[in-house]
């Protein structure tokens, strides 16, 4: 259930989301996104392109698998499907239409309301029926209560107590509508503030059958509120015992396959050549000679592990082994993946438009966010194979023509002339090559914002979005926290053994150094 469980405790405390040319077009990002970036605060398909994966949504699960979980931490995917993905939330199980077990449950549902009518209508009534709903209403009830609302469970227990149902249902005493209506009215108490509108519609049937109907409806609704207040309840303990569990069970497979960690030290390896070289041209002399007698350029191992995650971004899937300490996550690194290459097709496709329309456009921030949002929509099938960016971006460039002169000539200005629609969509399909200077920009500021923000240990708030990259920044922000989240626990897990072998690396790297700069004399 949400935070705003108990509304007897809702109502006390309130009620409760590179080179000359590069670095012109770095200089004209950062002019044209200043405008742009007040009012919006809100590559070409690999022919290698992987299916998109299914990781990320929430998955469908039952109350009885998250209290295993909670309990013992035996589902491991379970548990780290809610510890890595803050929008995981358990739904209520939909049953396909026309399917075999729809139709069973609707007709078994009918049979039973139909014979509850039925008792109803008797004279004398017959309220067998009746009362066996009531003990699961109130067993529902019981169980939507914390340990502390001791004065609701007594009022619970009293007005809903069976045996006495059951004496005024002989004697003919039984008032069933106003035994329904302190039902509503703890629903109406205990509910998430979500689903007072259903609360409340329910006071508005009359006739009993309907109502008992509604009510069960309502019921599992709650329950499901019930189960997302115990999955944010649970998850800072939960991600403790899965990240000692997690990493019992890869010590298991260790021992019993001691090359388990190959593809991790190659990753690892990679990373640290890469920034070691990077470190060494920088300690080279100015005049780029020989090495001087200066220390071995350092490397930090956290440093290491985040440019290392940061490759998992740029990762080629089909072709390269995955590192397996990550395995368990590569579906949800290539859906990350796929999000950020859109982005930057997105990002790139905004930047070149507001750049000619300007100043004509940049102003108006409603136009901005709605030429967003057609320009996504016209990207939305990116992770299909039968995909095409070029033919794409053809249709994304007439679309926005279309959209700009129209804004221009409400604005009272002159629409584009015929040759600047010309240049804006040429310039729209160029983004198609991954060689294209702006594309390049944009990607290579996303990468910076999220190292910077990977870098700065989660902290609030955010790192202040590069230039150009303000259209999209909500977006970008987005993943950017659904990536840290998911470095830091893998961090938490695998950290002993990172560490182990990024000691051997680095000390061999500057062993490596030392020697560059002081060879061993020639004998």
């Amino acid at each position: 259930m949400s935070e705003n469980l108990d509304k007897s405790n809702i109502n006390e405390a309130g009620k409760s989301k590179s080179n000359d040319s590069e670095q012109g077009l770095e200089d004209a990002v950062e002019s044209s996104d200043e405008a742009l970036q007040k009012k919006i605060k809100s590559g070409s398909p690999s022919p290698q392109r992987v299916q998109r994966p299914h990781s990320s949504p929430p998955r469908f699960v039952t109350v009885e698998e998250l209290l295993e979980t909670a309990k013992g931490v035996t589902n491991m995917a379970l548990a780290h499907e809610i510890v890595v993905n803050g929008d995981f939330q358990i739904k209520p199980v939909e049953l396909p239409e026309d399917s075999l077990q729809k139709r069973v449950k609707e007709i078994v549902h009918k049979a039973f309301w139909d014979c509850l009518s039925v008792q109803l209508s008797e004279d004398p009534p017959t309220y067998d029926h009746a009362i066996k709903l009531l003990g699961e209403i109130k067993e529902t009830l019981l169980s939507f209560l914390l340990p502390g609302h001791t004065r609701l469970r007594n009022q619970i227990i009293e007005v809903l107590d069976l045996d006495l149902i059951k004496q005024e249902a002989e004697n003919g005493a039984l008032d069933i509508s106003k035994l329904a209506e302190f039902i509503t009215g703890m629903m109406g108490t205990l509910c998430a503030p979500a689903r007072d509108e259903e609360v409340k519609k329910l006071k508005d049937i009359k006739e009993i059958v309907p109502l008992f109907r509604a009510i069960f409806s309502v019921l599992d609704l709650m329950k499901v509120d019930m189960a997302n207040f115990a999955v944010s309840s649970i998850r800072p303990h939960l991600m403790q015992q899965s990240v000692e569990y997690e990493r019992k069970k890869f010590q298991e497979l260790l021992e019993k396959q001691p090359n388990s960690l190959d593809f991790v030290t190659q990753w690892l390896e990679e990373a640290s050549g890469d920034l070691m070289n990077q470190k060494y041209k920088h300690a080279l002399p100015a005049g780029g000679g020989a090495a001087g007698c200066g220390d071995a350029p350092r490397l930090s191992p956290v440093a290491v592990q985040n440019y290392a995650y940061l490759k998992l971004l740029k990762w080629d899937h089909l072709q390269r082994p995955f590192p397996e300490t990550v395995l368990m996550d590569q579906s949800r690194f290539q859906e990350l993946q796929l999000q950020l290459e859109q982005l930057t097709i997105l990002g790139a496709v905004l930047l070149v438009t507001f750049s000619m329309a300007a100043p004509g456009i940049s102003s108006h921030a409603n136009f901005a966010e709605k030429l967003k949002m057609i320009v996504k929509i016209l990207l939305t099938d990116m992770h299909l194979p039968s995909f095409h960016l070029k033919e794409a971006l053809t249709a994304v460039g007439e679309k926005v023509c279309l959209e700009v002169s129209s804004c221009l000539s409400l604005c009272g200005s002159c629409p584009l002339t015929t040759d600047k629609e010309t240049v804006l969509k040429g310039q729209i399909q160029a983004i198609a090559s991954a060689d294209d200077p702006i594309r390049r920009i944009m990607e290579s500021r996303i990468l910076t914002f999220l190292e910077t923000y990977l870098a700065s240990g989660h902290q609030k708030p955010l790192p202040t979005v590069p230039g150009g990259l303000g259209p999209v920044q909500r977006e970008l922000e987005e993943v950017a926290i659904k990536f840290v989240r998911l470095v830091n626990y893998n961090k938490m897990v695998f950290c002993p053994y990172y560490d182990a072998i990024l000691s051997k690396i680095l000390i061999s790297y500057r062993l490596t150094f030392a020697w560059s700069r002081h060879p061993p004399p020639l004998q």
